[in-house]
């Protein structure tokens, strides 16, 4: 059995629905789609995920682990947690200058579903902790009097940034956010 094919498949349906899920949104992107962008039957599909649920669930948690990945090394940039935590506006900041930025995948999709125990939803929500945890760390590092409460404000702040960007066109958020953020951190270090 060729493993480097059964493993490619999966890989190439994550990818896909991914790429989907976020040009279109989660209720636009359906399973056709899905077997036209991949070439791949909607009976192979079934034997690596349950449903459109599974497999779109599947594909954001890929998209959190790269896109974390992505975001962890933009922003630690210097040895100093202070400056670190000032780059993750700049990372934002390239982030909103491409041309397919759309937004947060995470509160697009999760905002197509009502049911806060949806996979989606699950993920979406995974996902900000992920965000959470890398920023806490940081603000610790830095030494921040309250670290919780200053990486909880930086969500916020990342957040609105993300959404502004997207819905106003301006990737100039990234830089509101990131004065506004000095002064958060500011008043947490200094």
């Amino acid at each position: 059995m060729n493993t480097k094919n059964t493993t490619e498949i999966p890989d190439r349906l994550l990818d896909a629905a991914e790429a989907l899920i976020y040009q279109h949104g989660l209720n636009a992107t359906g399973m056709e789609q899905i077997v036209k962008k991949t070439g791949i039957a909607r009976k192979t599909i079934y034997r690596y995920f349950s449903n459109k649920d599974d497999l779109c669930a599947q594909a954001l948690q890929h998209r959190d682990k790269r896109w974390m990945r992505w975001f962890e090394e933009s922003s630690c940039v210097s040895d100093s947690p202070e400056a670190c935590l000032l780059a993750m506006f700049d990372a934002l900041k390239s982030w909103f200058q491409t041309e397919d930025f759309r937004g947060c995948a995470f509160i697009n999709s999760a905002g197509e579903t009502a049911d806060p125990h949806h996979p989606v939803r699950v993920i979406a929500k995974e996902h900000k902790v992920n965000i959470l945890r890398f920023i806490t760390r940081l603000a610790e590092k830095a030494h921040a009097k309250t670290p919780q409460a200053l990486a909880n404000q930086l969500l916020v702040l990342i957040d609105g940034a993300i959404t502004v960007a997207m819905l106003m066109g301006n990737p100039a958020a990234a830089d509101d956010a990131k004065e506004t953020a000095k002064v958060l951190i500011n008043s947490q270090i200094n």
